[in-house]
């Protein structure tokens, strides 16, 4: 029960300073662009929340801290700026640390906001609300830097510190923590601070490993372009270089869509797959753009370059990583690539037929699920060409969409191959359809990963998005079933109890959709893109068991 002097307290203490710290980090966030915020109102972040309305800031509540992380993921793909996320003190930012392992992984720009204990109460464990004994140092064991500041300059800076890394560098997600009595105390940031940094120039190549770059470029035979992640910054150019050399691109899954995979001249995402590997290995220069070529990528693979290795890169740390450059060329890929189309210059070459080893590559992706990539195959039939697809840590994903469903525009493909972390998948798909309202959203996982975020399906239905999500059913952790298996071990922990998906989706206020035969899947799924609001087909796997694989393709 308040008494008389609580409730005087309260009032006092809740009166706005409407020129807090939290005000002056907000502000300088909106005018780098950043008009979304994703996370959950707590006691001790609210003076964050207080300035979202009067900055035409929209926040958009999950219902859980790892969700807040992966929808501010899925917004930063389509946005081009770095995802945001507010917590409150403790458990809500250790909640959140997933997510920020996933865009350390994944090397994804995030920005964690926090409030933390006031200056002078570190380690005192003192019983209050939420106390941690150290959250900036377990945030920063996960993100690329954890700071504790001291004032609303410091905090600002930091802001501009994170946006200068994704810009320039390799972009990881950072925490910045602000002490309760800065955040809710006037701010001493100048007004003149709070302003966006104007972009500049990037770096470039050195010009003698450029030059050198260039001539093995121009008297290559049978170039191959590996596409990366970080190729996805030097956009119509790498498909500028690839006409130019008639050099095949093939993208690990963080790159795919970097060459939009109608192009003559696009192997797609399948670098995993050994027809792709051989093709890499087998080329006299081999241009890797971006990419740290990682077993998670590889599946077990390992490039094996007969010829002269190129790679471009932004941290010259990577030149050597899992495959050794001949000539490394560090700087940013988006002017590197056309320092390279410069340099080399006009050429003359055959169109490159890459019928044989497309055909080997679709051959191969069937081979590892023909169920599963036929799936694939009928939704990629009947989804506009203009779709992002969400994905998880789900067979259905890794071993369908990944492969049959084509992409032309980067980023249009969520997923996390290397974190591989179950949950992503539809909060991710909620953040892109924010920021992309006009391109139809469709998330594909499995049963397991949509569990571990399925509470998020009312925050579509609270965000009026019109979202579909394919719910595709193999009875629990197939892929865990499997790696039992091969180790001799009975199944255990992974036959999954399975609710009434579609009654599940019309309990939280979508409209839930039962495929009971094949035939059913592509037009139901046709109809649930055209409809309004959050709209979930439940798909068994079994039902394709026993139908028959299309040629060709």
């Amino acid at each position: 029960m308040q008494t008389q002097a609580t409730e005087l307290n309260t009032a006092v203490e809740s009166m706005p300073i409407t020129n807090n710290a939290g005000y002056s980090i907000l502000k300088t966030l909106r005018n780098y662009g950043v008009d979304t915020i994703f996370g959950i109102p707590g006691t001790h972040n609210l003076e964050f929340y207080r300035h979202l309305a009067p900055l035409d800031m929209r926040p958009v509540t999950t219902r859980h801290e790892q969700g807040a992380g992966y929808g501010a993921d899925g917004w930063a793909q389509q946005s081009g700026l770095p995802g945001v996320v507010i917590t409150t003190s403790g458990p809500g930012l250790l909640n959140a640390l997933s997510a920020a392992g996933t865009a350390y992984c994944e090397s994804r720009p995030l920005i964690i906001l926090s409030p933390g204990v006031p200056e002078g109460e570190e380690f005192a464990d003192i019983g209050s609300l939420h106390e941690t004994k150290d959250s900036t140092a377990a945030a920063g064991a996960i993100v690329e830097w954890s700071r504790r500041v001291h004032s609303a300059t410091d905090a600002v800076a930091a802001i501009h510190d994170a946006f200068e890394m994704f810009r320039y560098g390799r972009p990881r997600p950072v925490h910045i923590e602000v002490p309760l009595n800065i955040l809710e105390s006037e701010s001493d940031c100048a007004a003149v601070l709070l302003e966006a940094r104007p972009l500049r120039a990037g770096q470039g190549a050195e010009a003698e490993a450029l030059t050198t770059a260039a001539k093995l470029l121009r008297e290559s035979v049978n170039p191959v372009i590996l596409a990366g992640g970080g190729s996805i910054r030097a956009g119509a150019h790498v498909a500028a270089l690839a006409q130019l050399l008639q050099a095949p691109v093939v993208t690990t899954l963080n790159g795919k869509g970097s060459l939009p995979e109608s192009h003559p001249l696009s192997l797609g995402s399948d670098i995993r797959l050994p027809a792709a590997q051989d093709l890499c290995d087998n080329a006299d220069v081999l241009l890797i753009i971006g990419s740290k070529v990682g077993e998670s990528e590889m599946w077990g693979g390992k490039l094996a370059p007969r010829g002269t290795v190129i790679r471009v890169d932004i941290l010259g740390s990577q030149a050597n990583k899992n495959v050794s450059s001949d000539v490394a060329l560090i700087g940013e890929s988006a002017m590197i690539v056309e320092q390279l189309i410069e340099e080399i210059g006009a050429q003359d070459r055959p169109a490159a037929d890459l019928a044989a080893v497309r055909a080997a590559l679709r051959t191969q992706a069937r081979a590892l699920s023909p169920e599963l990539s036929r799936i694939a195959e009928e939704a990629a039939s009947v989804l506009p060409a203009n779709t992002i697809v969400g994905g998880d840590s789900s067979q259905i994903t890794y071993l369908g969409t990944a492969s049959f469903i084509p992409q032309e525009h980067p980023h249009s493909f969520l997923y996390t191959p290397a974190y591989a972390t179950l949950g992503y998948g539809l909060p991710a798909s909620i953040g892109a359809k924010i920021a992309s309202p006009d391109r139809a959203v469709v998330c594909i996982l499995g049963d397991g990963a949509l569990m571990f975020a399925v509470q998020e399906l009312i925050t579509a239905v609270e965000q009026r998005l019109d979202l579909v999500v394919v719910c595709v059913d193999n009875g629990g952790y197939a892929e865990i079933r499997s790696n039992e298996a091969d180790r001799g071990i009975p199944a255990v922990g992974v036959d999954l109890v399975q609710p009434d998906w579609a009654a599940l989706a019309t309990a939280f206020g979508g409209t839930g959709h039962r495929i009971t035969d094949a035939v059913d899947f592509a037009p139901t799924l046709q109809k649930a893109v055209q409809a309004r609001g959050l709209q979930l087909l439940h798909v068994p796997v079994e039902l394709f068991s026993a139908t028959t694989t299309p040629e060709g393709n």
